[in-house]
């Protein structure tokens, strides 16, 4: 059901480019140079279908400048980052962003890191990420206003045992 993404495989027309960019507001729009980047660079890249779910995970060795990445780099020393999942509304309630997250916890323990690390936009709000991340115990590590001041972001971190 999880299956890898490969940067090769995205391609003009891409159904995950499309679904990224249906949530722009919530993950950052991107043109397809950027997608096949990002996969390129990720920790853990993976989809469920062709594009139900989507997540993308870099760890602190990755080459990427988003500020929100930059904000953990600067706190952390060993560390991965939830870059973006997102999940495709007529495959919402399907359990799928559990089943990727736990995924990337395990994956994350036995590759021996103890950190795992995202951010929650508060401005605009994401009342469902919000809950979503408490329940699965991430606690706020801090805040920032990017984007000259019009977004506003919760960095959230949870320890792996």
């Amino acid at each position: 059901m999880l299956e890898p993404i490969i940067s090769g495989e995205i391609r003009p027309g891409s159904p995950l480019l499309a679904l990224n960019n249906a949530h722009a507001a919530e993950l950052s729009w991107l043109d397809l140079d950027r997608l096949r980047h990002l996969v390129g660079t990720a920790y853990l890249a993976a989809r469920i279908g062709a594009a139900d779910a989507l997540l993308l995970v870099m760890d602190q060795h990755a080459d990427y400048d988003s500020p929100n990445f930059l904000w953990f780099h600067a706190r952390y020393s060993r560390f991965v980052y939830v870059d973006r999942v997102v999940i495709a509304p007529a495959a919402r309630g399907r359990g799928y962003a559990r089943l990727l997250y736990d995924a990337l916890f395990a994956k994350a323990a036995a590759d021996g890191y103890s950190q795992v690390v995202c951010e929650v936009n508060s401005d605009p709000p994401n009342p469902g990420s919000d809950a979503f991340h408490a329940r699965l115990g991430f606690a706020v590590v801090g805040s920032a206003s990017i984007h000259g001041g019009s977004k506003t972001v919760r960095y959230l971190a949870r320890s792996l045992p």
